[in-house]
């Protein structure tokens, strides 16, 4: 299915095309951006959740010379209660300077959790559903 959507693609010349393989976990992203690269693939891995998975995102995309882009989703508009920064003890750790991230420095991820944070918000009840954004047409705009 990926393959027939990349090629009906084509004549648009897409930057990239969203997760037309999805790995299971973080874990297999090492391994798929190696296949990728073999095939003169680029990446750019999807991280929407939190500070733990973008820095394990970024230092695969440290180690991948086929890493394209990193998504992330710092100071987003549906972050209005919460950001990804406010789970760690130094929010500075993913300081943005035009578009480049550098790799946090100190050992395994290179972040620290604020566990008492963590505590905190685990025990808020929250009913997140995916938001519902509507074009000035009514039409249901996605992500």
């Amino acid at each position: 299915m990926a393959k027939r959507l990349a090629k009906a693609l084509e004549p648009h010349e897409p930057l990239f095309i969203e997760e037309p393989v999805l790995p299971e976990n973080n874990e297999a992203l090492p391994e798929v951006a190696a296949m990728a690269e073999a095939h003169d693939i680029s990446v750019a891995p999807h991280c929407p959740l939190g500070p733990i998975v973008l820095a394990s995102c970024i230092h695969v995309d440290t180690c991948s010379p086929n890493a394209f882009i990193q998504e992330q989703r710092l100071n987003i508009h549906y972050n209005e209660s919460s950001d990804v920064l406010d789970h760690l003890v130094n929010p500075d750790v993913f300081q943005y300077d035009d578009g480049y991230v550098d790799v946090p420095e100190g050992p395994g991820l290179r972040i620290e959790i604020n566990e008492q944070y963590v505590k905190q918000q685990a025990q808020r009840v929250v009913d997140w559903h995916n938001p519902i954004w509507w074009n000035d047409d009514g039409s249901v705009a996605e992500w």
